[in-house]
């Protein structure tokens, strides 16, 4: 379940308002929101690699409520699915055409239809070892064994030049698909709001844009986003609460 973004705000406000500490309109807590959901979403990776230390060395609890590192994983539920690839036959190589931003690549899936059809698990390696590996005859890809390399290219969706991911994929057929299942970065909240007659903000839902973050994460961006909210409007004492609140709560998520 995602975080209401008017939720947010008002308690934001509320809590800046109560001892008259100032005040954050739309736009700046909007880009606050923004940087502070990307945050947290970043932070889900070394805190799930520290995590599955603890997992390994048998030191974390696995009961079914208080496992952490599963916990930190199921958060990332909302942000994986499957993509399907285009192949770019001027870069020579697959390039992702839907919406969204993607952040990470996890299991890349290459059919190569035929009697019998291939749906191949591609390995992902790095450019040098997919030269050694495809130069070598002892190693040489196949439908069966295929391999993948990324890179970036430059591609011209109007009006403008976009930098775009490139996945080149060997063997290549003409008729193959590319599959792969994706981790997109969060799309960017919005609170978003008409003009009242005394020129108040009014909250509008349809635009606007929740945080793509679980529920459980409601305090921490409240938080954080409290802390940048005191460097705007030059307050220390918030700055000082609530990063010591965001430390507090960061020691008990990982402890």
């Amino acid at each position: 379940m995602a975080v209401s973004i008017n939720t947010v705000y008002q308690t934001v406000l509320y809590i800046l308002n109560k001892e008259q500490r100032g005040y954050i309109p739309p736009a700046e807590f909007n880009s606050l929101a923004t940087q502070v959901q990307s945050e947290i979403f970043i932070s889900y990776f070394p805190d799930g690699n520290q995590l599955n230390r603890q997992n390994q060395n048998n030191t974390q609890n696995d009961s079914e409520f208080f496992n952490m590192f599963k916990d930190t994983a199921y958060k990332l539920y909302p942000f994986e699915r499957d993509a399907s690839f285009t192949y770019n036959t001027v870069n020579l190589g697959w390039t992702y055409q839907g919406a969204g931003i993607i952040y990470k690549l996890g299991d890349i899936i290459s059919t190569y239809p035929g009697n019998p059809t291939y749906n191949s698990i591609t390995e992902l390696v790095s450019q040098s070892d997919f030269n050694k590996i495809t130069r070598s005859r002892l190693t040489t890809p196949t439908v069966q064994y295929p391999l993948a390399v990324t890179t970036q290219t430059t591609t011209l969706i109007t009006p403008s030049l976009v930098q775009q991911l490139l996945v080149k994929v060997t063997p290549f057929a003409a008729d193959m698909t590319l599959n792969i299942n994706c981790l997109f970065a969060p799309t960017a909240p919005s609170w978003e709001f008409s003009i009242g007659t005394q020129g108040q903000y009014i909250y509008d839902t349809g635009p606007s844009v929740n945080f793509e973050l679980d529920v459980s994460e409601k305090n921490n961006l409240i938080i954080n986003i409290l802390k940048y909210a005191g460097v705007i409007i030059n307050d220390p004492t918030i700055i000082q609460v609530a990063s010591q609140e965001a430390q507090q709560t960061s020691i008990n998520e990982k402890s």
